[in-house]
């Protein structure tokens, strides 16, 4: 005898149980396993009779279709669930706020130099860019710097071992003479770009580091255009209440030459621990072309007259930042760059 509705309610009431797919195949076994219920109901056909085998037989087969279609129905329950639980742990909330994208950002030695050439083109200044790699001739000897002057000791250089005495420029006044050079006067030219020194690295020096050269050639030019070009320069990189002073120096390429300070942009010229109480920050080198270099240019220095000068990069940026320490620069530290 097939108690089929007393096995309907067991598994019924075994399938409440289950809870994840191990919990349903132990079910499944159960009755349809090799040594399931159903398969233990067939064993009783052995003591019947051919009729009675045909009778019993179809009705376990009814029972054993009807047990299928209720693990089937219970296994579609869980797939359909455990695919709701995948969709819902990829679900995205697309009324939330976005996330913030990590982009890249200009170092603050680009922004300056970038900063510093707009300035001048503004003023009317062409930019152009020059060697990195050069020979001695345009790094010393053209800017009135030959073998035997005292003024190459000032510079430690990197020589790269060659017949034509190449090295890695040690300043951008190399581009200077490549376009006097390349081109008639009058001239008002500005250049930036990586300069090479033996200098230790410390709080105030690196052996790489930038320079932004600017050049005008023309008649009758004098003192007065350098001051104009400089204050013109400092004001509109530093603030409207700079002031700028010249001092006598001595550079070979320029004469006269001249140190040139701004009035400290941290103390408004009263003096402070920066400006070392004297009212003054030291931010580059000037002066007058020199003749010599206008001659070896084959520029006539009687009829044409110039002024140049160099900023040192690292060096106005670390003033107008605040900065402390010039190696902060090539850390490559991102919490410094996103400032």
């Amino acid at each position: 005898m097939i108690e089929k509705n007393l096995i309907i309610e067991n598994i019924n009431k075994d399938l409440q149980t289950v809870k994840n797919m191990p919990d349903f195949q132990i079910v499944k076994a159960k009755y349809l396993g090799k040594k399931g219920e159903i398969k233990e109901l067939m064993k009783n056909m052995t003591n019947l009779s051919i009729e009675e085998k045909k009778v019993f037989g179809q009705k376990v087969n009814e029972l054993k279709n009807e047990v299928e279609e209720i693990l089937n129905t219970k296994l579609n329950e869980m797939l359909e669930e455990e695919k709701k639980n995948a969709e819902l742990k990829q679900w995205i909330d697309i009324t939330l706020p976005s996330t913030k994208k990590i982009v890249g950002k200009e170092h603050l030695i680009s922004s300056t130099m970038k900063e510093i050439c707009e300035i001048f083109v503004n003023l009317g200044f062409t930019a152009v860019e020059g060697n990195e790699i050069e020979n001695s001739w345009f790094n010393f000897d053209a800017l009135n710097t030959p073998k035997w002057h005292p003024a190459r000791d000032m510079q430690d250089t990197f020589y790269i071992e060659s017949e034509d005495e190449k090295l890695l420029r040690t300043h951008t006044s190399n581009v200077q003479i490549r376009t006097m050079m390349g081109n008639e006067p009058p001239i008002a030219v500005v250049s930036a770009g990586r300069v090479y020194r033996k200098d230790e690295m410390d709080a105030t020096h690196l052996p790489v580091f930038h320079q932004v050269e600017v050049l005008f050639v023309d008649k009758n030019v004098s003192v007065a255009h350098l001051k104009m070009s400089l204050e013109a320069f400092a004001k509109q990189y530093f603030g409207d209440e700079v002031e700028i002073l010249l001092r006598p120096s001595f550079f070979p390429f320029v004469e006269p030459g001249f140190e040139v300070d701004i009035s400290c942009i941290f103390c408004g010229g009263k003096g402070c621990n920066v400006c070392k109480n004297t009212g003054w920050i030291e931010i580059l080198g000037a002066g007058l072309v020199h003749p010599n270099v206008l001659e070896n240019v084959n520029y006539n220095s009687e009829k044409w007259q110039g002024f140049a000068f160099g900023i040192g990069v690292e060096r106005v940026a670390m003033l107008k930042h605040n900065l402390k320490d010039m190696r902060e620069f090539v850390k490559n530290d991102v919490r410094f760059i996103e400032k």
